[in-house]
């Protein structure tokens, strides 16, 4: 198994067929991260309609502006993203820094190419992926600037990175905390954060049913004072495993966004956002 020397000279087999790096000298981000959390989201990954829906999302965007290459699903945790990618037929590796999410990505995803690493100590070599994917990642990122240029770094000119992230800053509740945000996104502090580098190809919101009950659920409450504490079992139920009636109601409220982002039209309104932006050519 030698895939990972094409994408790294610091890599190295280890436990599992997992890839490593060898030397640690690089200076790692500052992610905020909770330390159980691929574990939780593990748990619920395969059963959550948001987790679902988002997945058929990012499908539908990738489909439609492919990548060149292979793609790089950076801080892919369980590998649930790149699991969906893999079977729409694109190359795909994995690197996440948490040992737990690139076992799982690894053992119980199936996934072939697995690194554990942090993006920068990965020392990723320019030109050898044609696409990196961050899908809620950039907001648990402090320097987010630097993992910009470093995907500027790694990605050739015309390379394509995917991303979705959490929007509005008005939305901010006791859920971004225990998350580990550092922030949520808009268009406009999209494109400030990837000026001079990338060019935003396509931007879209989705999750459009979830903005007003998030709004009155999660974010007035926080700024109130109230439900500072997340309750046990509150994961579950916000992401609706039980299939309840209320969460296949919203799913089908939910599917019309598919289509519209399948189609490349781009939606107004959400509580998440998901776009394509394409490194600028030199010159």
């Amino acid at each position: 198994m030698t895939w990972y020397r094409d994408l790294s000279p610091v890599l190295a087999e280890g436990v599992h067929g997992i890839a490593f790096p060898v030397a640690g000298d690089a200076p790692g981000a500052s992610v905020s991260y909770p330390e159980a959390g691929h574990g939780a989201c593990f748990d619920i990954e395969d059963a959550s309609f948001w987790f679902r829906h988002r997945n058929e999302a990012i499908s539908a965007m990738v489909r439609r502006h492919p990548p060149d290459g292979l793609l790089l699903d950076v801080g892919g945790g369980n590998g649930y993203v790149a699991q969906r990618l893999v079977r729409d037929g694109w190359p795909v590796a994995l690197l996440e820094p948490g040992v737990q999410g690139a076992t799982n990505a690894r053992l119980q995803r199936g996934l072939e190419r697995v690194v554990c690493a942090d993006f920068f100590q990965a020392r990723i070599s320019p030109g050898s992926v044609g696409a990196v994917g961050l899908f809620d990642v950039i907001e648990h990122v402090e320097d987010d600037r630097a993992m910009v240029e470093e995907l500027a770094r790694v990605l050739p000119p015309g390379g394509r990175v995917y991303m979705s992230v959490p929007a509005h800053a008005w939305l901010w509740s006791q859920a971004d905390v225990d998350a580990g945000h550092f922030r949520r996104h808009t268009f406009d502090s999209m494109s400030k954060l990837l000026d001079g580098l990338f060019e935003l190809e396509y931007w879209s919101y989705c999750f459009r049913p979830l903005l007003l009950p998030q709004l009155l659920l999660r974010a007035l409450p926080f700024r109130m004072g109230l439900g500072r504490q997340t309750p046990p079992g509150r994961a579950e139920f916000e992401h609706g495993v039980d299939r309840g009636l209320a969460v296949r109601t919203l799913e089908r409220l939910l599917r019309p966004e598919l289509d519209a982002i399948a189609a490349g039209r781009r939606l107004s309104v959400g509580a998440s956002a998901i776009l394509v932006a394409r490194r600028r050519r030199r010159g």
